[in-house]
Parts: structure tokens; sequence; C-alpha cells
């Protein structure tokens, strides 16, 4: 609820140096958001300035007003995981309470260190308690596996399903992360790919899962068209949930099917566009790539793993042995760079190829 409170009125060009002199002077009510309006700064006091604050305000900042406003409360900081279990845990395993997890929907995805086995109840409560808006906590329970990138999961806390649905950039993603493969850490770059494609070109995405690259391709770019593909067909079914919610169709056309195989007849020689998430073996699939790209060019998105001791450098040079023996030419690497850390010494690494 809005709370009433002496305020400065600022002109926004001022705003940085009237802010920083009532901070100076100890009278900003911390407790409350700045307002603003069009042309001014309402800086919110916990107290009225006395007449020298007063004065030495109106040296710094001359169109200073004192005046009335009504302010919000501010949200008080999120409470920490580790902090929440403040003595629930004992001290010497706080330590390993994990920092980092997923967020897909209303899920978490975390991964419980095996000597806090025994309390993770207790660390899914916690979570429930400090994330109101989650409803499923659920556990690692060993690698992504299997030609559908499938991982197990414990229930730990919440209520026991694994289907949700997961907001990003505008789109709706159904999403079931026990059924098909879904990473939220990849956000940035499917925007980042959305944004290259143009006006009428055309987008193979031959490792689509439930459609994170090509929904968002579809909304940015209405006048593309892409071709989802993916051997899993729960995932084609959510992707198909997915083209409609997000009202794609026509645009985006989910096809469960061998990326290879269909690289070969349906999709041959008609995308401008390449997109290949499938990091582990994605390699093994370059000819696909080759297949799918017009004969007169275009770009590839690959996806990779590099453990050391290999290189960015080394995994770009394998892609180019690969193309070569497609009877193609890697003209340019318009990107080649780390995208996230997966494991120790590993990281996931996208490189945009311009092929011919």
């Amino acid at each position: 609820m809005p709370k009433s409170a002496v305020c400065l009125k600022v002109p926004k060009k001022q705003g940085e140096v009237a802010i920083a002199f009532a901070a100076k002077l100890g009278l900003i009510d911390k407790g409350l958001s700045v307002g603003r309006d069009d042309e001014y700064l309402f800086v919110p006091l916990y107290r009225h300035p006395d007449e020298t604050e007063f004065t030495a305000f109106t040296e710094k900042v001359p169109a200073v007003e004192v005046s009335v406003g009504s302010f919000e409360e501010k949200k008080p900081p999120q409470e920490t995981l580790s902090q929440a279990l403040e003595g629930k845990l004992p001290q010497e395993l706080l330590e390993a309470v994990p920092q980092a997890f997923d967020i897909v929907g209303d899920i978490i995805i975390i991964e419980i260190p095996p000597k806090l086995k025994e309390y993770e109840h207790l660390i899914g409560e916690s979570l429930l308690q400090t994330h109101r808006n989650i409803k499923v906590v659920l556990g690692k329970a060993g690698d992504i596996s299997g030609v559908f990138r499938i991982r197990d999961y414990t229930f730990i806390a919440g209520e026991q399903r694994t289907s949700t649905v997961h907001r990003e950039f505008g789109c709706t993603f159904h999403v079931d992360v026990g059924k098909a493969y879904f990473s939220p850490r990849l956000s940035h770059e499917h925007m980042r790919v959305a944004t290259q494609v143009k006006t009428g070109e055309v987008v193979a995405d031959l490792f689509a899962g439930v459609g994170p690259f090509a929904v968002l391709i579809g909304k940015q770019c209405p006048e593309a068209k892409v071709y989802a593909v993916d051997l899993n067909p729960e995932a084609v079914e959510l992707l198909k949930v997915n083209v409609r919610v997000n009202r794609i169709e026509g645009h985006v056309f989910p096809i469960c099917a061998d990326a290879r195989e269909i690289a070969k007849s349906q999709l041959r020689g008609v995308a401008d566009h390449v997109i290949m998430n499938l990091p582990e073996t994605a390699i093994d699939f370059v000819d696909a790539a080759c297949n799918a790209i017009k004969p007169e060019g275009g770009i590839v998105h690959f996806y990779g793993f590099v453990r050391q001791p290999d290189t960015v450098e080394g995994l770009k040079q394998r892609f180019i042995e690969k193309v070569e023996l497609c009877g193609r030419k890697v003209e340019s690497f318009l990107a080649a760079r780390s995208i996230r850390e997966t494991a120790p010494f590993e990281s996931q690494i996208v490189l945009d190829a311009q092929i011919w």
C-alpha cells in the first residue's frame, strides 16, 4: 500500500546530484521507492530538511522543492537458501548448500550433494519458503542421457509433477522436464539467434525440443518460416501446443523425424539458417546441416562442448573438417565463444558459421 512521505521534487536532469547529496546528509528513506513523472523525480525523505540543509540543497540543485508524495514501499530483499537453513543444518554443512539451481516455470531443479542427501526434504521446503512462486522442487537423479536427452529426477518438495508453463521473452512454453529436454540457461542465446533471422528467411531447427528457438523466431520474425524437427514424440507434442498458444501457426512447422534423414529429403537445400543445439553429439550431424543449407550457402548455429585440454580453436577445426567432408566450405565464423560453464573445465560453445 502506498505511503505518504516528505520528499524532494527535482528535475530529472538534476536527480542524480540531489539523490547523492540527500544520501550524504542521511535524509533518504531507504524503505521507499523513488517516484517519477515525465519531468521530475520525487525522492522520499524520512524527515523534513532543516533550513541549513535546504539552503545547501538549493546551492547544489537550484530548482529543488520540498513536497509531500505517495510512495511504494520497497520489498524486503529475498532470503537466500543458506539464510533460510541457518540453525536448521549443522554449521559445517551450510557451505555445501547449492547456491545455483534452475527455475523452469514454477519448478526448481537442484543438485543435492551426497553429504546433504538426508537433508534434501528440508532444503526443498526452504526453497518453497524463499521462492513463493515455486510449487515443485526436483532433485537431479542422474545425468542427461539417451537419444532424447532426458534426466531422471526425485521429488523433493511441493507438488509431484514435472510439467509446468515457462515464460521467456514474451513467449509461453508448455514444458515437461521429465519427458523433454529444456534449459532456461540458454534464454539469451535463443534471443541472440532469433534477432539474426530476417524477413523471408527459412530456418531448420534440427533438434528443436519443445521449441525455445523456433517459437521465439516465429514471434520475433513472423515473416520467416521455421521447420522445427525433433526425434522425441513427447517433445514434438509439446512443441505443437507451444506453436498454438503463441499463435504462430503457419510460421513454425513441428516435425517428428530423424534430423539426418529429413535433411536428405524434405528439408534438403531449403534453409538460410540451421540450428544445431545438441552439444554432446552435434558434431556427428554436420552432414545434416550441410544438406539442409541452401546451395548458395547460409549460417549454421552450432553448439558443442569443449573440455580441457581441448579449445574453441580445436572445435572450430573439427567443424571445418566435417563441413569439407560434405563438399562444402566454411567461409567464416561470425561467432565462436563460450556461452556457459557446464562442469569443471567444461564449457558449452556456440559457433555461428557462414558456409557455402
